[in-house]
């Protein structure tokens, strides 16, 4: 069983991957609203991967025989100044959920919890990936603020988060991401 400090810790990453899956259901709401629907139809896939996540750690929970709790979480931030804000928001939400995962891994070392270290692997992986592409998003955003419609033509020729299932990540509770 995991160390009882990593899962209360695991337990407020759940939070935090639930937060950001709703901060994404906000942005893709707001691409929605503006007539984006590239913009929008990412968004709205990166919440559910970040909803998956949750659900992939409570089910390592569940079957590590740890007790799972299901934290609230805060309204997201649902109005912005331009078509920039939203991704500047979603990168650095990449970056601080990149660095609660590394600091989940460091307590997993420490703690000798070798299992849970392993289990978080493909989350450090996944946060590279996260980082990288939100990084090359804002990128394009910034540089086509004063014309989304560009933003749109990139979003569907590149095909950014369309990689498919990882059949390397964790099972997700209830079956599906």
């Amino acid at each position: 069983m995991p160390a009882p400090a990593f899962v209360d810790r695991l337990n407020e990453q759940i939070g935090h991957e639930f937060a950001a899956h709703q901060q994404y259901v906000a942005i893709a709401v707001h691409y929605d609203a503006e007539t984006l629907p590239q913009l929008a139809s990412f968004f709205y896939a990166q919440a559910m991967e970040e909803r998956g996540h949750a659900m992939m750690m409570v089910q390592y929970l569940l079957d590590s025989d740890a007790e799972v709790r299901i934290p609230g979480t805060s309204a997201p931030r649902s109005r912005f100044a331009d078509i920039v804000e939203p991704v500047q928001i979603a990168l650095d939400q990449e970056k601080r959920v990149t660095e609660q995962i590394n600091a989940l891994a460091s307590l997993a070392r420490e703690t000798t919890d070798y299992q849970s270290e392993q289990f978080l692997q493909w989350f450090l992986k996944e946060q590279v990936e996260e980082v990288a592409t939100m990084s090359d998003l804002l990128r394009v955003v910034q540089r086509t603020k004063d014309d989304p419609l560009r933003a749109e033509d990139y979003l569907a020729r590149e095909q950014l988060g369309a990689e498919g299932v990882d059949p390397t990540a964790p099972a997700p509770a209830g079956g599906a991401a």
